[in-house]
């Protein structure tokens, strides 16, 4: 049997010398949550099998259970290759929702909350000479409204905008040797006025007193080295780059690193990347790289028919960013997903801009404690995703609903803690309402009606918009003049099927449909004031039928017409590009 997804998970720090634990494992369903006291960590084997890294939900699992399942459990027999005697065996996880406890030979080595970020454990003083086994129990309440789900519904059948959950693995799993000083995490912060790279590394105090040789090149040719004694858990070296090639819209012009620490007569190497590029909102608008660049993005939930939250191959991660730069697009929110690292490195390749979110839909933050289910999971991402040059701009929360059902103190709080990690990048506090501090105001607005979506924003430069929810003619939100982001529009329907769920009233047939997207984004595209718009979305996804094409990802009418309208050159570049 082939392993799936077996590409390397984690391509910034890629390092020889690693173990695809993905495949066949043993499964069960623990409904009544008592495999703890029963001790299905000491156990020979489960019940049932699961193929890994696709959830129980999904098809490609071999199992398609949709009913809730509180708690699972996973095991697998593992073999330790034979020259990784005497190093140390770092056991890792992309991805488990939503409580992890892992056991090695029975005994507990680690636990993990959160769904979306990768935690790992040193397993080698649980190891043994030979019949060494895995177990992980995953505890998923997504009804319990103490943790981040995201679009997973709640209800026993997909809704609306929610969709199938996803339980357990759901991310590579793997193992890989290292020594006892090792690169444990790099950084990468781009300079492009100097031409220079400051880089990060961090390591375990074991590695304190070794040397550190950082390494760069552009399509093989060497552009600059440094070295340095590590007196530190983290070590900071700028380099001075021979030459400069920006990362750009289209151009993912991406630097090779080779990182070298060497300590005792040992070395541990890893390889990764970085790209040269510079976010700013001067002129309350997007600037790359000191240019205006209108923000022409689409919405995409990171869904797949077979996989759910998993992308059943490497290819079709890449695919997604094709269909959509296909259409115009020159990036994506996205949405209610924080997406896995190889999804990043194909948005870095290929010149790609994205948001940073977090699933927040399913966290009641009615009250400030709340924010202890949310901010750690979060700095994870963030530090997992810094040195992505795709990644644009950070947005926390979505569509908070205000009132006496949002605590503001918490958005705060996460903005600025946020704000505090990355200073590079914008940060919007929460997509569409309500906000509390914020870099960019942005808009929710599904107005079907042409006319009607243009006068909301015709005094928008004047610091009044309106729209069709009347949030802000009720007052429940106020726009203070701060950059202006259009970040959900459209979700135009269209079935292929006859049935389905969207916005609005579905268009009578193909040229209502196309008249319609025109006039929505022209508008957007002839505004002075919005720094970008948001499309949804890119595909349906279940019962949401307002994609531009399939669930399957098919394209619903040709590409080439909506690429000729979101490619135009919009007013804000004119102003200010000249």
């Amino acid at each position: 049997m082939s392993i799936p997804r077996n590409e390397y998970p984690r391509p910034q720090l890629v390092r020889e010398g690693w173990v695809n634990l993905n495949g066949e494992w043993d499964f069960e369903i623990d409904h009544s949550m008592s495999g703890k006291d029963k001790e299905f960590f000491k156990r020979d084997s489960l019940n049932e099998k699961i193929i890994v890294p696709f959830c129980p939900e999904s098809e490609l699992s071999g199992v398609g259970y949709t009913d809730f399942m509180d708690c699972v459990w996973y095991r697998k027999n593992i073999e330790i290759p034979g020259n990784w005697s005497g190093k140390e065996i770092i056991l890792h996880f992309g991805a488990v929702d939503y409580h992890a406890f892992v056991y090695v030979n029975g005994e507990l080595v680690c636990e993990h909350k959160g769904g979306y970020t990768p935690f790992s454990a040193n397993i080698t003083p649980y190891l043994k000479e030979s019949g060494n086994y895995i177990t992980l129990c995953a505890e998923d309440l997504v009804r319990s409204g103490n943790q981040p789900a995201g679009k997973q519904c709640k209800k026993y059948h997909s809704k609306g905008c929610y969709y199938t959950r996803t339980t357990g693995i759901w991310q590579t799993v793997w193992m890989e040797a290292v020594e006892k000083a090792y690169i444990k995490n790099v950084k990468y912060t781009s300079n492009i006025e100097t031409g220079t790279v400051f880089v990060q590394v961090q390591v375990p105090a074991e590695a304190v007193g070794g040397m550190l040789t950082v390494k760069t090149s552009f399509e093989g040719t060497e552009t600059g080295t440094v070295s340095c004694k590590i007196n530190s858990e983290e070590t900071a070296l700028s380099i001075e780059l021979s030459e400069l090639h920006l990362w750009d819209v289209g151009q993912g012009n991406l630097y090779d690193t080779e990182i070298t620490l060497e300590k005792d007569g040992k070395e541990d190497v890893i390889c990764g990347y970085f790209g040269m590029r510079e976010v700013s909102l001067a002129n309350k608008m997007f600037n790359l790289n000191g240019r205006v660049v209108l923000g022409r993005w689409v919405l995409d939930q990171g869904f797949y028919p077979d996989g759910i939250y998993t992308a059943p191959s490497d290819e079709a991660l890449k695919n997604d960013i094709l269909f959509s730069m296909e259409l115009g697009f020159n990036g994506a929110r996205l949405h209610e997903k924080i997406f896995e690292p190889r999804f990043l490195y194909w948005a870095d390749k290929l010149g790609y801009l994205v948001w940073g979110e977090h699933a927040n839909w399913g966290l009641d933050i009615a009250e400030p404690g709340q924010v202890m289910h949310f901010l750690p999971e979060w700095l994870e991402s963030v530090e997992r995703d810094y040195s992505h040059p795709s990644i644009i701009g950070w947005c926390p929360f979505n569509e908070t609903p205000g009132e006496l059902k949002q605590c503001d103190d918490v958005l705060k709080t996460v903005y600025l803690t946020t704000k505090a990690l990355d200073k590079t990048r914008p940060v919007i506090d929460t997509s569409g309402y309500v906000h509390v501090i914020t870099d960019i105001f942005d808009v929710h607005d599904y107005e079907q009606d042409v006319e009607k979506f243009i006068s909301y924003y015709e005094k928008a430069s004047e610091g009044i918009i309106t729209d069709s929810m009347e949030r802000y003619r009720q007052g429940v939100q106020k726009y203070n003049g701060e950059p202006l982001f259009m970040s959900e529009y459209g979700g135009i329907q269209k079935s292929m099927t006859g049935d389905g769920w969207g916005y609005g009233q579905a268009p009578k047939d193909d040229e209502e449909f196309i008249e319609r997207y025109r006039g929505l984004t022209t508008a957007l595209l002839e505004h002075e004031c919005f720094l970008g718009f948001c499309y949804t979305q890119l595909y349906d996804v279940e019962q949401e039928v307002n994609g531009l094409m399939t669930y399957d990802r098919k394209y619903k009418l040709d590409p080439k017409i909506f690429c000729e309208i979101n490619t135009k050159i919009a007013a804000v570049e004119k102003k200010f590009n000249k």
